[in-house]
């Protein structure tokens, strides 16, 4: 679903993000609204953040008729749909799972009926079988070994699915592993940056881990891209590239000046964890025509100046 905007008498297409507060569905708004959107954001709760050209509904999309009400309230044309629970550490095994795969079919079938055209659903890696390592939307197994990747994954079949009934444009944005500004304290990136803005021991696992790891602004740029184009079923919105985790908390402590403060090895490796997952982006670019931008040095440079100026903010929420 293309925009119009900026010409009298031209109607801008609205598009509805839910997650709209959260890591990935923040970064989304500024490209949409750029690229000539009405957006309308949901949030959940507490204050929502400012972004210029965006409109804001508070919505607990998890109580049931919230997702109707919400959708005949906005009647938007385009539906990015990232609304998820992910705190670290719980979201792998939280019952939440289901709780928005059932919120998250609502919301599709309500669009559909209230005259939507385009939809974007969030995914994950954890869609697939790791034990192959490599991931490619075509060959790769998907056989999650986790509650959350189960319902992601179950979600994915039916969404898509359902829109191939339903005459509905719908794509499903597979996304791997992400880092930048305002991401949850707890994980990996943010997690370093804040030990050493204390000047405090950054501890680490072996790190020889490989993964595939992109900036979150790339991430919701490719979720945007995919969204603006005809592209329908499964993309992997990745950066392709593999890096272990070793050289991203080394290559932290290096940009922070403080490289005698990271600890590898200090942390034990959890027993069943993957070697390698990297994703295949061929189909995406060749069918979206988008590619991750920003290098991780430059990433990383750009998330601890983020933390550098925001740490205390954040460390008193």
């Amino acid at each position: 679903m293309t925009a119009a905007g900026g010409e009298s008498g031209v109607v801008r297409r609205k598009v509805l993000v839910t997650g709209a507060s959260g890591f990935i569905g923040f970064h989304c708004l500024a490209p949409l609204v750029r690229l000539g959107y009405d957006v309308v954001a949901t949030y959940n709760r507490g204050a929502h953040p400012d972004v210029e050209g965006v409109s804001w509904v508070q919505a607990d999309l998890l109580t049931p008729g919230a997702p109707a009400q919400v959708l005949k309230s906005v009647k938007p044309q385009g539906l990015v749909h990232l609304a998820w629970f992910v705190e670290p550490g719980k979201m792998i095994t939280s019952e939440d799972n289901l709780r928005w795969v059932s919120a998250s079919y609502e919301l599709l079938r309500e669009f559909h009926v209230g005259g939507g055209e385009r939809c974007v659903f969030g995914g994950s890696c954890y869609e697939y079988d790791w034990r192959y390592g490599y991931c490619s939307e075509t060959i790769t197994p998907r056989t999650p070994d986790t509650l959350y990747g189960a319902a992601k994954n179950g979600l994915a079949d039916t969404m898509l699915a359902y829109c191939a009934a339903a005459g509905l444009s719908g794509a499903w944005a597979r996304m791997f592993f992400l880092y930048g500004p305002r991401e949850g304290q707890k994980r990996l990136v943010p997690s370093v940056i804040t030990s050493l803005l204390r000047s405090q021991p950054a501890l680490s696992s072996h790190g020889m881990q490989i993964r595939d790891y992109m900036h979150v602004q790339d991430a919701a740029d490719g979720i945007v891209a995919l969204f603006a184009s005809p592209a329908r079923g499964a993309y992997n919105i990745a950066s392709g590239q593999a890096i272990t985790i070793r050289s991203i908390v080394e290559g932290i402590g290096e940009a922070m000046g403080k490289p005698e403060l990271i600890r590898i090895g200090a942390l034990p490796a959890r027993a069943n964890d993957t070697a390698l997952v990297v994703a295949d982006t061929a189909k995406t670019t060749a069918e979206v025509g988008w590619q991750a931008q920003i290098p991780l040095q430059r990433g990383l440079r750009e998330t601890i100046a983020w933390w550098q100026a925001n740490f205390v903010v954040e460390q008193n929420r």
